[in-house]
């Protein structure tokens, strides 16, 4: 999965768990201050993108840093997919 992919995928997120078109999305982007999420959107972005994105996150494995940004959230979403791209890609190959 390439990056363009999983910011994609987080736009998409972000429009069903804001409930309004969020599109455009920057790295720098900062998912609190600028996309106003809170603790509650945060969670529902997750399981939305482990829907979206095919993989499941693992609450240990979370550090606020993860959340600075949509670039540094979409690092966070990229890392783990190669983690689990073994088990979880290896029918897509």
């Amino acid at each position: 999965m390439e990056k363009h992919e999983v910011v994609s995928a987080v736009e998409t997120a972000l429009t069903e768990v804001l409930e309004r078109e969020v599109s455009g999305l920057a790295a720098g982007d900062r998912l609190f201050e600028d996309l106003h999420l809170d603790s509650t959107s945060v969670l529902e972005l997750l399981m939305a993108l482990e829907d979206g994105i095919g993989i499941e996150i693992d609450p240990e494995t979370l550090d606020m840093d993860d959340f600075q940004s949509v670039g540094t959230l979409t690092d966070y979403l990229l890392a783990r997919r190669a983690e689990a791209g073994d088990v979880v890609g290896a029918g897509e190959r």
